[in-house]
Parts: structure tokens; sequence; C-alpha cells
């Protein structure tokens, strides 16, 4: 790590959430520095209260009447018709007013953002799951100025990655974590309609599961353990080494929450952050402030969150169970300090003169007359000029000047007043003012209706030796995507079967891969692989450190939802890339799909996470075993043990582990064959995750006897994902 910061030095930023106007003015009064909030369209939080258009300008200009920021979250995936129908109109007038920035997860809205509103500074949002320094340096080198920094890294990630990159790092200290990966999660959306990627998540991971060992015939009776429900953070205690492992953005998560919520976390972070500028060796936190922010917020109480640990039973709730201790917060407005000098003299002008911060104005207005019986005194004077009502300010000094004769109209001192709060307002908020063009600009447009309509080639992706040898003897599939160990054993012999071969790197990639893995690799590909199938932004990072990105096929984690997407990797210089899960048949047609595969069966993962439920429930034995959890409607769902994601075999305990969740049932699109073919895609796609040697080779023959065939479909219990209802 670096050397301890000076926070005297360094601006440290508390980032406050706010889910309405009254919850922003309850952070700005609590002491927030920044705050983000959603509109009313793209926010990863669709069920809160959020914004509206006019709410949104209002907070811009009051943020920046107290020296504060706003930042607004379009942190969603968009569609191709919501970027051409709503995108543009929802920013300009935000940009024109002066936003500070934009919290953006869908690459192909960063493209869009850059290209129509160039001044704009974006932050990546945590939902891109940036996880190292390659990750991070690939899209500050985009053009983004933060980059929110996956919840699951510890702090000498963190650390390595402010080392290799000059761009910001925002982190959360506190609030709710999600049990998916950066809240990359389909479980909301497969199960029930519910897209947590567009902000509509219905939460199944806080609902109980019974639990069994994948080995084990019955499940645990424990009828309301949540094994996926997570303790939410906080972070009070080790503020001191987040700040050292340069973060310079300190995240409360929470626009979901009541404006007291947000005023009570605000101001205790307000607080330790003032104590850690003045006196960084006494730093500690008091037991009664721990259980007063206890008492505003807890599921089974509180942790520290990834920052120290990589997972674990300490950090979870195991219950759905949120409490409170009926703390009353109040509620401070905040006020901007302002000094004044008014002038009063017969048959002269009233001049007003005001100053906040480095800004000043003078303004003049009718005509001070004589008194010709009741001159009016200072004392009534100040006291009509110190109705500021409800407005931004606060008087701290206010000097008269008058002759002692005089008499003034009181509508001639509000107009005063009034005009002069205006133009103090507008001199605060005119510098951030932008102008944007009147129409928006696109990538290049594509024409659907000229895509190959015939039925493409097929790849399978296997996880074991056993999936590939059956795989590559059907001649029918062009090509293989494999894990380190398999294609280890396999690439002298699929090459002879003139198979295109891929190697699958981690759905998750943290810290450096294993000594040589890259080197071999490169071997692989001058002997003749093809390339590497990617699933995250640091494994992309990596290969384009190497030289080697354009080796690339894009999985359908890496979200290319809409065309912009679609552009901005291809621009890139990518193979291809994969069609996401949430995307509707009806959708695909207007998506260019003329490099794209698309997923045909598989079971699908709901969400891969840095918690493991064998190690919370029962004991590591890094064996890279399962469990199963069963719901209340008797579905199962397997939780596959990653103890190696670099699949070398070599690499030891300290190797970042994860689970990933699977769906109950395969999906499969083994009736939809016409349907597939009128998208025009590249190419197509068999995953085998589970499947044993006899259930991959009964999947192959199936899917490909009716897709190259003709052959009639057989009865099969599949679910169609998204391909028919979608996503909202």
């Amino acid at each position: 790590m670096k050397g301890k910061t000076d926070l005297k030095k360094q601006e440290i930023e508390l980032l406050s959430p706010a889910g309405s106007y009254e919850g922003f003015e309850a952070a700005i009064g609590a002491g927030a520095d920044a705050v983000y909030v959603g509109g009313p369209d793209f926010g990863a939080r669709a069920y809160a209260q959020n914004f509206t258009q006019e709410e949104l300008i209002r907070a811009i200009r009051t943020a920046h009447i107290h020296g504060r920021k706003l930042y607004l979250t379009v942190n969603t995936l968009l569609k191709n018709r919501e970027i051409k129908e709503k995108l543009f109109d929802s920013l300009k007038p935000l940009y024109e007013a002066g936003l500070d920035a934009v919290i953006v997860q869908d690459l192909g809205v960063f493209q869009f953002i850059r290209r129509n509103f160039p001044k704009m500074h974006i932050h990546a949002s945590t939902q891109m799951a940036v996880t190292g320094p390659e990750g991070m340096k690939f899209l500050e080198e985009q053009g983004a100025a933060r980059v929110v920094a996956a919840r699951e890294l510890s702090l000498e990630e963190l650390a390595a990655m402010h080392r290799k990159s000059s761009i910001e790092i925002e982190a959360f200290v506190h609030g709710a974590l999600c049990y998916s990966f950066s809240g990359q999660c389909l479980m909301s959306s497969i199960l029930g309609g519910r897209s947590g990627n567009r902000g509509r998540c219905a939460q199944p991971c806080r609902l109980p599961y019974q639990v069994r060992k994948g080995e084990d015939r019955r499940f645990q009776k424990k009828e309301e353990l949540c094994p996926l429900s997570l303790k939410d953070i906080c972070t009070l205690d080790i503020l001191p080494e987040i700040i050292d492992a340069g973060v310079i953005s300190l995240k409360i998560e929470g626009r979901m929450k009541q404006p007291g919520y947000t005023a009570g976390v605000t101001g205790m972070y307000r607080k330790y952050l003032d104590i850690l500028s003045r006196d960084r060796e006494g730093y500690r936190v008091t037991e009664e402030d721990r259980r007063y922010i206890l008492d505003i917020f807890n599921r089974g109480g509180s942790c520290t969150g990834y920052y120290k640990q990589h997972n674990g039973p300490s950090m979870m709730a195991f219950s759905n169970e949120k409490k409170t201790g009926g703390v009353s917060t109040e509620l401070k407005k905040c006020r901007e300090k302002i000094t004044g000098s008014l002038m009063l003299y017969p048959e002269s002008p009233a001049i007003l003169q005001i100053s906040c911060r480095d800004k000043q104005v003078v303004v003049s207005d009718g005509e001070v007359q004589f008194a010709k019986e009741h001159p009016m005194s200072e004392e009534r004077i100040r006291k009509q000029m110190e109705k500021l009502g409800n407005t931004e300010f606060e008087w701290e000094e206010l000097d008269i000047q008058m002759d002692g004769n005089i008499f003034v109209p009181v509508k001639l001192l509000n107009e005063l007043r009034r005009n002069a709060l205006a133009e103090l307002e507008e001199e605060l908020c005119v510098p951030m003012y932008r102008e944007a063009e009147n129409k928006p600009k696109f990538s290049q447009s594509f024409d659907a209706s000229g895509q190959n309509k015939e039925i493409p080639p097929m790849f399978v992706s296997c996880e074991t030796m056993k999936q590939a040898e059956t795989a590559w003897s059907h001649e029918e599939v062009r090509g293989l995507y494999l894990p380190y160990s398999v294609m280890e054993q396999a690439i002298e012999r699929g090459i002879q079967n003139q198979k295109e071969l891929y190697l699958a790197l981690p759905y998750i990639t943290r810290e450096q891969a294993p000594e040589d893995f890259f080197e071999t690799a490169g071997e692989w590909i001058e002997k003749g692989m093809k390339g590497f199938l990617v699933r995250n932004l640091e494994s992309y990072g990596m290969l384009r450190a190497l030289g080697l990105e354009r080796y690339t096929v894009l999985d359908a984690t890496m979200y290319t939802w809409n065309n912009e997407a679609v552009d901005f990797w291809e621009k890139q210089k990518i193979l291809k890339n994969t069609v996401p899960l949430e995307l509707k048949e009806a959708e695909m047609r207007h998506r260019n799909n003329q490099h794209s595969e698309l997923i045909v069966y598989g079971y699908i993962p709901l969400m891969q996470s840095a918690q493991c439920v064998r190690r919370n429930l029962s004991s590591c034995d890094m064996q890279e075993g399962s469990m199963v959890l069963k719901d209340r409607y008797e579905k199962k769902f397997t939780a596959v043990c990653v103890c190696h994601p670099w699949k070398t075999g070599t690499t030891g305990k300290k190797e970042r582990c994860y689970n990933i969740i699977y769906n109950s049932l395969p999906y499969g699109l083994l009736k939809e064959a016409k349907q597939v073919a009128a998208l025009g895609m590249q190419s197509l796609r068999i995953s085998l995750t589970m499947e044993n040697a006899e259930e991959t080779e009964k999947i192959l023959d199936e899917f490909l006897g009716v897709y190259y065939h003709n052959r009639i479909p057989a009865e099969r219990n599949f679910t169609k994902g998204h391909f028919k209802r979608g996503a909202e």
C-alpha cells in the first residue's frame, strides 16, 4: 500500500444516497459532499421514489449553491429503443444545468454519453464489476473519470488498483450488500421477470432455502434459514485503512431508505471523517456510536464487508429480519452563509451587495425617500432583510448603512432581497452550465434485414474432458470453449479434429493469473487455438496488456444489450460477442447480430458470488463440490464451488474462489430453430456445465439433429428464459 493518506492534502468525498428530494436535502444537511440520485428513467432502484426531471434540475442547482455535487444513476442496461427514444432527451437538460456526473453500467450508454455529452464525467458503476487494475486502466483510456469498485474487493486489491491507475476510486462503506458479485444477478429476472440489472430486483437472495450438500440426499431441516442473505456493512472502524488504500469517495448505500436513515448515517460518517482529519492517531469509534448506527438499521448486526476477509459465515445474516431501534434523526436544512451590505440614502436607489464564498452580486432598485413623519429604524429594516424563508442561505453578517431620516417601502426591500439572492444563486451555478447539441448522434445505423437467415454453426462450452470428447465427435460442432485444465488435455486432439478451440477464462478474475498461464496460452495460440472466452473486464484488460485482445469472444456476462454496446466492442476489434440472456426474441430482431453468438441450451448461471454456501454452512475442503438450495416451490438450485477459478491446478488457497448458482431447469431453444435462424447470428452455443457424458450425448444429439437435420424436437422440460417474455 501507499503511505498513509493526509486528509488535509487529499479531499475525501462523502457520497450519500437519496431516493427523494427530501432525502437529498437530508444528505446535504447532514454533511454529504456529494449525493447520488435516480431520475424517472434508467436507475438501478426503479422502486425508489426517485426524482422528477424538475426535481433533478432543482437538486443540481441546490447542490452547486452549497458547493456540493450531484451524480445521476444511469446504471441499468438499456434496450435499443430506450437509447433511441429516451436517453438523449432525458440527459440533455441535466447536462446543460451542470449535472456533475453519471454513474453508468452499460458500455453502450457509456459510449453514447461520451459522444453526445463530452464534458460529462462518467463513473463506471460497481455493476461493471471492476475487480482489478487492468479493467480499471481500460476504462480510464475510454474516458471514465471514476471507477466504483466491485464491492467484493479487499484493501490490498484496491491499493493495487490505485497504484496502477490515476482515475478516482469510489467504494461502498455502509449499507446493504448484494449476494451476487457486484449486483450482476439474473436470479430475480429468471425466476420472477423482475430484472436486478434493470433496477427491479425482487431480492430472492433474502428468502429462506433448505440446503444440502450436492452428494447428500436429504435437506437440512432449517425452515427459516436464509443462506444467501448478507449483513449490511459498516466500516467506521476501518475508515483510515480504506482511505489509505486509495479510495477517494466513500459511498453509502440506501436509495430505498427513508430520509431519516440518510441523515443519521451520513451524519455519523461526517463526524468520523472530521475526527480523522483532525487527529488520525487518536481515531477511535465509541461504543455509543456503534450502537446508534446499528439502531438506525441492521440485518442481524453488521460486518466490515470484504475489505479484510474473502467470505465466511460472520458476514451472513441467515435471516431477512430487519431491525431498527426507533432512532429519531433530526433532518437539518443546509444553509449557505452570506455576508452583505445594504445602503439606504435619500433620493438614491436602494443598493444591496451580497457575497457567498468567492461570488459577489450587487443589485439596486427604487428610490429611498425622505421620511415625512416616521422614519424607519435600522432594527425594522434588518428584521425585514433577514427574512430568508425557505431559501438556501442564512446571514452571517449584514452591514446596514443608512440615513437616519428615510422611508423605504417594505415591498422594495423584499424585491431587493429576492433579486439579490436570485442573482447570487445564478452566479454560484453558472460556472457549471454547458451546452449540448440539439439532436443525438448514434453509432452507425444497422439494418437487421441484411443479416444471414441460415442456421449458423454450433459451438459448445464444456467444463469437463468427458464433455469435450463427446462434443468433438460431432462433425456439426464447429468449436469448443474449454477451461485451462481441459484445454491442457484437449489442445492437440481438438485441433486434429479440426475444431476451433477457445480458452474459457474465469467468471470472476482477481489478482494475477497463475505463473505461466498466459505464456502457455500464447503457445496454444501458435498451435492453432483461436482465442479466449472473456467473462469480465479484468480478463479483457489482461489480454489487452499482453497484446492478445483481438482474440476475444465476449460471453453473455459482458452485456451487449444494445447496438451502441455492440459497436463499442467492435471498435475494440474483438472476434464476436454473446447475446445477453435477458433479451427477448423481438428485441434481438432489432439488434446487430452479425458478430454475435446465441446460447440455445444451458443451465443459466443465476449469480456468481464471492461467498460460498458450502463454507458458510458446512466446511471448506477446496475440492470444488456443490450445494443444493431448495425454495418454497420445491425448485432446486445447484451452487457450484469454483475453488480454482483459473483451472490450472497450480494455485494455492490464496486464490479467490467463488460460487456459481445455476437455475433449477436448463434453458433450451429446442423448438425454436426457425426463430433462431431468423435472427441472423454468427454462431450458436450449447453451454454444458453439470451434465455427465450420457446427458451430454443426449443433448448434443437432440439439438444438432433439430438444428441441422430437420429432426422433430422431442418433448423436453426446458425453460425458455427470457426468449419469449423478456425482462423489465
